[in-house]
């Protein structure tokens, strides 16, 4: 029955094409995934950030508002077309400044400065090797930073997912929460290192959907 359900929901997966991104990034989307409520907690003014595989900037442009001119959102894809499609929404927003482009190799998701927020929202799945993934990642968080891990429901079983937050856990990270995110599995992480309290400063810490945790 899993494998079916595999087949339907189409768990078998790759690279998302840039002409595919249509089908989630768009306005219908934000009426149930808002990214400005979902990064609220987690990002602020002057902050690094890293947006891994962020398609066209669904995330990346609220969060380049966040972060202001003193901050940075660095925007890392394996796809330089994605990139582009973020430069053009930047540009029309008027935050290109705030963001780095970083086209990622297949065995080098990142290796820049640290940063003080990861997220990787519905694109884990289309990793081959997660355990070098979630390794580079944690070794770019600071040691208070976090880690929000995102996958779609439709496309990633519950069980697969609890096999990401182990393969996670392995390469060193600590799992904080399991928050609540529409239409998603959540996980959110610590670095593990010296430094990481489990609390957010209080600027951060605001009531947000994924302030609840999932038990589903």
């Amino acid at each position: 029955m899993s494998k079916l359900g595999d087949i339907i929901f189409f768990r078998e997966h790759g690279v998302c094409p840039r002409w595919f991104c249509f089908t989630f990034d768009n306005r219908l989307r934000r009426l149930v995934q808002n990214p400005d409520r979902i990064i609220r907690p987690f990002v602020g003014a002057g902050d690094r950030v890293l947006d891994v595989g962020p398609g066209i900037g669904y995330f990346t442009i609220p969060i380049a508002r966040r972060v202001g001119s003193g901050g940075r959102v660095i925007a890392a894809d394996i796809q330089e077309s994605m990139l582009r499609g973020i430069v053009r929404r930047a540009e029309r927003a008027g935050v290109r400044g705030q963001i780095e482009l970083y086209l990622s190799r297949p065995d080098e998701i990142y290796s820049g400065e640290p940063v003080d927020f990861i997220l990787s929202f519905w694109m884990a799945h289309e990793v081959p090797r997660l355990d070098r993934f979630f390794r580079q990642l944690r070794a770019a968080l600071k040691p208070a930073a976090r880690f929000l891990l995102a996958e779609p429901k439709l496309h990633v079983s519950r069980a697969q997912f609890d096999g990401e937050i182990d393969l996670a856990q392995k390469a060193g990270l600590v799992l904080l929460e399991r928050p609540a995110i529409s239409l998603s599995h959540g996980a959110l992480f610590g670095s593990g290192r010296v430094g990481t309290s489990g609390r957010f400063p209080a600027d951060q810490r605001e009531e947000s959907p994924v302030s609840r945790k999932d038990d589903r």
